[in-house]
């Protein structure tokens, strides 16, 4: 299984439009960087690879990757695009997702117990999303809506009237056969014009096409995690996931 790890973002939630401040990546908390806990995490559940798609200050993220990874582990692909959205970060892994192998998808700016991914890691499904019944964002978060056990809708902005709803964190697993289309969707979006608005979409696409069941879920709730993006985020990281976190490893 090799990982692809979105990472080129300005973090204009955080920074504003105009960001000279670090990759939300080189955030750091308990006096580790988000990029070397990612790492860390990787590496205990026998990824083979990460590759990491950069842009905003790159310079500095891949000094601090040079400086945490073991040699030829991390792969770095530069996205020129990087402030046009985050779907030209998606469509530059194309390389990953058409490379036949399983493929975990994670966003770079999240801090989480590494039970999270364990759990998703080791999940029976092939395809598999982690969900969080307990919303842990309060504002222009991801759900995974499920009806009868089964995936039904996927995205930001969704109504009610489902049997379960679960905040996504970011982090998804894929068989090659849907990696290779999810390479199809992103790359259609962008050729169409439809460059703008969320990576999701081509996630998203590529689950309302496929069967029923093609995609499970693994509920983590009560794993702590929290994605950075707003000042309260960074708040809460640090008075209460850390602590929580580091409870847990003890």
């Amino acid at each position: 299984m090799k990982a692809l790890m979105l990472a080129a973002g300005l973090g204009r939630r955080l920074f504003g439009d105009e960001n000279t401040e670090l990759p939300k990546a080189l955030l750091k908390f308990g006096g580790q960087t988000l990029i070397e806990r990612h790492i860390q995490c990787l590496l205990d559940c026998g990824i083979d690879e990460l590759t990491l798609i950069v842009g905003h200050r790159s310079e500095d993220l891949l000094a601090e990757v040079s400086r945490v990874a073991p040699a030829g582990f991390v792969r770095s692909t530069y996205n020129p695009r990087y402030r046009q959205g985050p779907k030209h970060s998606l469509a530059m892994g194309e390389d990953v997702l058409r490379g036949g192998d399983d493929v975990l998808f994670m966003d770079a700016d999240v801090l989480y117990h590494p039970g999270l991914l364990q759990t998703l890691v080791g999940a029976a499904p092939a395809n598999c999303f982690v969900i969080d019944r307990v919303f842990q964002s309060t504002d222009d978060f991801v759900k995974v809506c499920i009806n009868d056990g089964l995936i039904v809708d996927f995205g930001k902005s969704l109504g009610d009237g489902y049997d379960i709803v679960g905040e996504w964190p970011g982090f998804l697993k894929i068989a090659p056969d849907v990696a290779n289309r999810v390479a199809d969707s992103v790359l259609g979006f962008i050729a169409r014009g439809e460059d703008e608005g969320a990576y999701e979409d081509a996630f998203c696409e590529v689950m309302k096409t496929s069967p029923a069941g093609t995609f499970g879920y693994e509920d983590i709730t009560g794993t702590p995690w929290v994605e950075l993006d707003y000042n309260s985020d960074l708040e809460k990281a640090a008075t209460k996931i850390m602590p929580l976190i580091d409870g847990l490893r003890d």
